[in-house]
């Protein structure tokens, strides 16, 4: 079981090498040693692409009750504002989760949807980027540690009840953003593997990268760089290597038969209101995802083959 001094030696046992922090977020955040980061007030908690703890941030007076109003389990950690009682709630991970997508894209996408319902329960700000931390080991705080060991996502998992993860430019936050640039970056190498496979990796490499900084930056609180860049790498990787392997074809058939059903969808109108509403969605759903990997509005009218007027619509509003 955790007590004070084996959590403070975890803790900083799962820092990065050279973590993001400051004393003061009005003046920004520099990075430094963590042996000296972790003299600041704010410290970055996680590694980059690694997740060992996720942590809520409460903006309420009552922040502190928040996990037990909500039934969750007891935090590892919470670290509170005593001036207005806002706090930091965090749990410490048993075994941390790679969001490279070098482990299993189902487990990554689990523990997003484990966040995305804790920060549901919790009522937690939406629009903390989950980068810096109120540091748990720094005198500013009224620190609490509990007496707990680190949790198994299935555990965690038991206290909520799952959902779909949001797909809402306005509301997606997280590890949601990490699995929503990473399905819309493959789809499109997919593809577009075709058009770069007799040139060279580097360029194909570096046009896989500029498709994630596109997908990034439509996010109201972007991902690190250092993220986008491992997740591009990763995409460019893979489909380099497997664009001739029997998983591939597989993966582009479907693509290529998804977008098929779409189009059938629009040219039938026989099965009813219901079913042409959830296919104008479908359409409108991946025309937001072509907009995010950077194409024009030209571009995805041709597409899709629909109007203009439509597509100019469905990117103003989201």
């Amino acid at each position: 079981m955790l007590n004070k001094t084996q959590f403070s030696a975890d803790f900083y046992e799962n820092l990065p090498y050279k973590p993001y922090c400051s004393d003061d977020l009005g003046h920004g955040i520099i990075i430094r040693p963590k042996r000296t980061a972790i003299q600041k007030q704010y410290i970055q908690h996680n590694p980059p692409c690694l997740i060992t703890s996720l942590v809520f941030d409460i903006d309420r007076s009552d922040a502190y009750f928040a996990w037990s109003d909500a039934n969750l389990p007891t935090p590892t950690w919470i670290a509170k504002n005593p001036k207005n009682c806002h706090a930091h709630i965090g749990y410490m991970l048993a075994m941390p989760v790679c969001t490279t997508h070098r482990a299993r894209q189902n487990v990554i996408e689990y523990l997003a949807k484990i966040e995305q319902a804790y920060s549901l329960a919790l009522g937690a700000d939406r629009g903390y980027s989950g980068l810096i931390t109120k540091n748990p080991c720094h005198t500013a705080w009224e620190n609490h540690i509990f007496d707990v060991d680190p949790y198994e996502l299935n555990y965690l998992a038991d206290f909520v009840e799952l959902q779909e993860l949001k797909t809402d430019l306005k509301e997606v936050s997280g590890l949601g953003r990490n699995c929503m640039m990473f399905d819309n970056v493959r789809f499109w190498a997919y593809e577009a593997i075709r058009a770069f496979i007799s040139g060279s990796y580097d360029v194909w490499h570096r046009e896989v990268l500029n498709v994630a900084i596109n997908a990034n930056g439509a996010f109201i609180q972007p991902l690190p760089y250092s993220e986008v860049k491992a997740t591009a790498k990763s995409i460019a990787r893979w489909v380099w290597r497997n664009t001739n392997s029997a998983e591939f074809q597989s993966r582009f058939s479907v693509m290529q038969t998804t977008r098929a059903n779409i189009g059938v969808q629009k040219a039938n109108p026989s099965k009813g209101g219901k079913a042409r509403s959830q296919q104008y969605s479908d359409i409108r759903q991946e025309a937001l995802k072509l907009h995010i990997m950077g194409k024009s509005i030209k571009e995805i009218t041709e597409i899709l083959n629909v109007h203009r007027n439509s597509v100019s619509k469905w990117i103003k509003n989201p």
